[in-house]
This record gives structure tokens, sequence and C-alpha cells, in this order.
């Protein structure tokens, strides 16, 4: 019951997780312009995204344009459009297999290994998402402090982190919840099971087969030979226990 009830909350920070880094993906401000020095020019805010860079005048309106080329963009920013992607495809996927392994459903049915298994899978392609989000956040966030302090920048050139950097992290701490749930919960339970029957190579003991039930024999009665007449020629003395005395009977004597 307990395994249970952890299942579904790993599945439900791994849904929020997902659901954080596609916003993440989708959202253009990872990069935002920064406001210091003489740049005093704040109508007017720069965002750049992984698909495509925005402009918005004084909180109005905002336009965007989808880039040309994927060669113009930085290394960052290229990496981080493929990373992003398969940790979509990881998490979709792990999401997925983890339903089909939840001890709430009857996917698999009268094999608790095979669900153990399954989600042991689950969980690690939800831990695998999870770190193909936390590199290209955590690699673009570097090269914006980077370049922020870096002296050869003018203040029109240097930028801040924007909001999906932030809704980037969040999400790949939840997928690492969700995934960490699935995997150890499923491991200590394996270990479990697996401590329960071990037997010892080295023990003396032999095992025997259990004894079979006493089957009921069944007494089979002969039937037994009747006496047959004998002729004789003399007669013969038969005794009676009701007489002292010999009774002679001619002709026929019984053995």
């Amino acid at each position: 019951m307990a395994n249970s009830a952890l299942e579904i909350v790993g599945l439900l920070l791994t849904l929020i997780g997902l659901i954080g880094a596609a916003a993440s993906t989708g959202m253009p401000m990872w990069r935002v312009t920064a406001f210091i020095g003489e740049n005093i020019i704040v109508f007017e805010t720069r965002y750049e995204g992984l698909w495509m860079n925005c402009f918005r005048q004084a909180d109005i309106r905002m336009q965007c344009k989808v880039y040309d080329s994927l060669l113009a963009l930085p290394p960052d920013l290229q990496a981080a459009r493929g990373l992003m992607c398969c940790a979509l495809a990881l998490g979709g996927l792990g999401l997925l297999i983890g339903l089909l392994g939840m001890q709430c459903t009857s996917c698999i049915q009268n094999n608790d290994r095979a669900k153990r298994m399954v989600l042991i899978i689950a969980g690690s392609m939800i831990i695998m998402a999870c770190i193909c989000v936390i590199i290209p956040v955590s690699w673009t966030g570097h090269v914006i402090i980077r370049d922020f302090y870096n002296p050869l920048l003018i203040d029109a050139q240097r930028r801040e982190l924007g909001e999906a950097l932030y809704i980037g992290w969040v999400a790949a701490a939840f997928l690492f919840a969700g995934g960490c749930m699935f995997v150890c919960c499923n491991l200590q339970s394996e270990g479990k099971e697996s401590r329960r029957y071990i037997y010892s190579r080295n023990s003396d003991y032999m095992a025997y087969p259990p004894p079979q039930p006493l089957q009921p024999q069944q007494l089979v009665l002969l039937p037994q030979p009747q006496p047959q007449p004998v002729l004789s020629r003399h007669p013969s003395t038969n005794y009676s226990y009701n007489s002292r005395y010999p009774s002679v009977r001619s002709g026929v004597a019984y053995l």
C-alpha cells in the first residue's frame, strides 16, 4: 500500500516536471535584455529563446520571429534544442511505461517482479530526462553570467537570466524526484524479495519430497473351496461335538 502511494506521488511529480520542461522548451525567455549602465531604453525588451527571438514594446504587444538558420545560433542554444527534445521524449516514454507497471493498473497481472522491473526502467528514463533538461539550462545560464561580467562587451550586448531557465531548473528537480521514487522504492522491494529466497549452498541439509498420503488398501476376499464328496467303500466314522459316540454313515464321507 505504501509503495502504491509513492508510485502515484512519483507519477504526479513526473507529470509536473514534464509540463515544466515542455513550457521551458517553447518559451522565448531564455535570454532577456539587461537594463544596466547607460542603457536607458526601458520601453523595449528583447527575448531570445530556442526557436525564436521576440521584442516587446512598453508592455503592449510582443513580436516574434523564428530563427532563419540553425547554424547562426550560438553553440549553447544549438545543443539546448537537441537536449530539450530528448528530455521531452524520454520523459514522455518514462511516464507511459510507468503507468503500465504501477500497482493500481492491471496491464501486467500476476507478476510483481515484472512490474518492478518496468518501474525501474521508467524511473531510469525519467532521471535521464532530468539530466537532459539540467545540462542545457545550466550551460545557458553559465554563458549568460560569463558574458555579463565580460569587460569586452558593451552594456547593450549583455543579457540576464530569463524565466524559462528558472522553469527548467524547477522542472529538472521534479523529474529527478519522480524518477528516484520509481527507482528507489522498487529496488528496495526487489532486494527484500531476493533475500527472502536465498539458501546457503554449503548447508548439510537435504530437501526431501513431501510425504504422500497413504491410500486405503482394499481387502480382496478369495472364495474358499467347497468340500467335495468322496465316495468310499467303507463306512467312515464321524464324531460330533454333541455326542461322545461315533456315528456311522455309509456311502459318503466328507473331508
